[in-house]
């Protein structure tokens, strides 16, 4: 990604035992590659621009890397983040003679106003056994019904970092997460649990990763692994995904 450093051999050294040395501890159950070296489109862009290919490091370089600390115990999962169906392949493809560690996790976006990993990825997740972390299932708050009509709530993420808000200023989001928010209460539920549990109600699911800055939003995210979605509510929020797909991908 334009401005991070490249993910030499030294850098990725750097990133592991700086880790270590935070979490105070020996190695690392699943490390996760958080960007991929190359140029993808990235928040929010949706369209792959050949021009903007640049020099990157290759995977086959990288899997090396990882496999020297995977083999000093220091890591013993590899897992990738913010990949495309033929990023993730080309891990897979680079680990099959067995000289490097195969990835064991992906974990990308996916929320109720950002489906895009059903389209390829879920299929790559199946054959490839390759489940899904899924990241922010809140969409950054949005799908609390927190920021409709403009409202910008003291202290919350994207009132202190707006730079990170694109994505969530593209056409249909308001429509959408009010539509998410207006069903949640009709069903008697609070918008955030709605969100949440429809994150967990997916098959190429893992685990859901929350990012709860308080107590009180802790507990609730916990709550929703109560919740379970009937045929019915899946059918609602389908209807309002056809109305509104994927508006912040």
């Amino acid at each position: 990604m334009a401005g991070i450093l490249p993910c030499t051999g030294e850098i990725i050294e750097s990133a592991i035992e700086a880790s270590l040395k935070r979490l105070q501890t020996d190695y690392i159950d699943l490390y996760q590659v958080h960007w991929p070296d190359r140029y993808v489109p990235v928040f929010g862009q949706t369209l792959y621009d050949p021009e903007q290919e640049r020099a990157s490091v290759p995977i086959e370089e990288q899997l090396a890397v990882f496999a020297g600390f995977v083999k000093a115990g220091k890591i013993r999962y590899l897992g990738v983040s913010n990949e495309t169906p033929w990023g993730v392949c080309q891990w897979l493809r680079q680990a099959e003679d067995g000289r490097h560690p195969r990835v064991v996790s992906i974990q990308n976006a996916y929320n109720l106003i950002n489906r895009t990993f059903e389209m390829g990825l879920s299929e790559v997740t199946r054959r490839e056994s390759l489940p899904l972390l899924a990241c922010s299932p809140l969409a950054f708050g949005h799908l609390t019904g927190k920021y409709l009509d403009g409202v910008k709530p003291h202290g919350a993420r994207l009132t202190r970092f707006p730079s990170f808000g694109p994505r969530y200023s593209k056409v249909n989001v308001p429509e959408a997460v009010g539509a998410y928010v207006g069903l949640a209460r009709r069903l008697g539920l609070d918008p955030a649990t709605l969100a949440v549990a429809f994150v967990r109600s997916k098959w190429f699911v893992a685990a859901t990763i929350i990012g709860a800055t308080n107590m009180a939003q802790l507990i609730q995210n916990v709550q929703a692994s109560e919740v379970v979605l009937d045929r019915a509510v899946q059918t609602a929020i389908d209807e309002i995904h056809h109305r509104y797909p994927s508006p912040a991908a």
